[in-house]
């Protein structure tokens, strides 16, 4: 049993945690306003896993606490191409697009805060992109993370064929 703490411990210190937005959030009741704190994160490996998750609470540290927990079970793979992603892609989430374009080796990260956050957590070191539209960290983000989960690899899509990787690529 005290094996498996030590090796929990040590699985959760691995990621890396990102507060990408905190914004005051107000419900205005009977008597008066109450105030809360919400809390977007988003949490990495830096070797090809990424997740977000959102959390409110009355104070700031459980607000983050409570999201990073929900980020660490939304995590999804992020396929690679060595340190960039396979191809071009465009996520879409509300008002929210995000062009994702991969790049040589070392352009570095081209984005702005909230898809700069996604995509260092997730370890992708070279990379273009352009935040269209909404503006929202909230909606930004999950239209990168749709971006991440549509990615396939060149054997991914070979296997969907039928076919080898080789032929796809000739």
């Amino acid at each position: 049993m005290q094996r498996n703490r030590k090796k929990r411990r040590k699985d959760e210190e691995q990621f890396e945690e990102r507060v990408v937005n905190i914004s005051r959030v107000t419900k205005v009741v009977k008597g008066g306003r109450n105030f809360r704190f919400s809390a977007l994160v988003v949490v990495g490996d830096k070797k090809g896993k990424v997740g977000f998750g959102t959390g409110k609470a009355q104070e700031v540290p459980d607000a983050i606490k409570k999201a990073i927990e929900v980020a660490k079970k939304s995590m999804v793979k992020v396929p690679m191409y060595g340190a960039t992603i396979p191809h071009e892609i465009t996520g879409v989430h509300d008002g929210g697009r995000v062009y994702l374009k991969p790049a040589v080796e070392g352009t570095g990260v081209i984005a702005g805060g909230p898809v700069r956050a996604v995509l260092e957590a997730a370890g992708v070191a070279d990379i273009l992109s352009k935040s269209i539209g909404s503006d929202s960290p909230i909606n930004i983000v999950r239209a990168t993370m749709s971006a991440i989960s549509q990615l396939r690899t060149a054997d991914q899509i070979a296997r969907t064929r039928g076919k080898t990787a080789k032929e796809i690529l000739s």
